[in-house]
């Protein structure tokens, strides 16, 4: 794979880490997305690499979406394309890998940020990550795939609480819910994700692939279209007044007034 600019990439061990390095948030922007898919592509390729961790750098796993850089790209933006070009690959991608990836979540994960977190298989959160569903703090709707995995992890209801109050989940919280594995101090998730990845790249990788698929079939069957349906909501969603109020409040730094129109 070519050198990326907004990740960092590393194989130890049958582990091949890959570090969301994007200042100052873990912001997506279309180059860096590019750059996930290549080094997805690459781990489902080299035989070398036996498991896989995501992970951010600094305090922030990744804000999701980078906002600004609609405002920067002029006129308006068809959400239905975009997620097709975007989120939907990565989502998909994660999810038909045939390797465990081990989401190490070093701060907060919002928006398409979280979509990609619950796409690991296993998440290991540090003290302070939160996880926020962002959408609805913008006058979106569900997208990344979160109108299925959050309500598979947590349930239906807590999954209603967390989209239509936009509240961040604690890591504590996090857990209790299922959310995520485990919680550690801060300091200890790079060694606590490279001991579990460690463990996992030394079992026997066509079985793990192949549980993993068995669990999207039972589970997942249906995301394809799900990512496609959340598109047309979000397109939807995308021309409505709240939407352009929430993306004004989030760039001018002040709470959204939202209408309902």
């Amino acid at each position: 794979m070519a050198d990326p600019q907004f990740l960092r990439v590393e194989t130890s061990g049958g582990v091949f880490t890959i570090t969301l390095d994007r200042p100052k948030a873990n912001a997506f922007h279309g180059p860096m997305i590019e750059e996930l898919l290549d080094a997805l592509r690459h781990a489902g390729s080299d035989s070398a690499v036996r498991c896989v961790v995501l992970t951010g750098a600094g305090s922030v796993f990744s804000a999701g979406q980078d906002v600004a850089a609609f405002a920067e790209a002029g006129g308006r933006v068809s959400l239905r394309e975009h997620l097709a070009k975007t989120y939907n690959r990565v989502i998909t991608r994660m999810r038909e890998l045939e390797k465990p990836i081990v989401g190490a979540i070093n701060g907060a994960a919002a928006g398409a940020g979280l979509g990609i977190a619950l796409a690991t298989d296993l998440r290991i959160a540090a003290r302070r990550a939160r996880f926020v569903f962002g959408f609805t703090g913008i006058g979106l709707t569900s997208d990344s795939g979160t109108s299925l995995t959050l309500p598979l992890l947590v349930g239906l209801a807590r999954a209603a609480e967390i989209a239509f109050t936009n509240n961040p989940v604690s890591s504590e919280t996090a857990l209790a819910y299922g959310l995520v594995n485990r919680v550690v101090e801060d300091g200890e998730l790079p060694a606590a994700a490279a001991e579990l990845a460690g463990t996992i790249a030394r079992g026997p990788t066509r079985a793990l692939g192949l549980t993993k698929r068995a669990f999207n079939r039972a589970h997942m069957s249906e995301l394809d279209a799900i990512l496609t349906y959340e598109g047309h909501l979000q397109e939807i969603a995308g021309l409505t007044e709240d939407h352009r109020e929430g993306v004004a409040a989030f760039l001018e730094k002040r709470p959204p007034v939202y209408e309902g129109k």
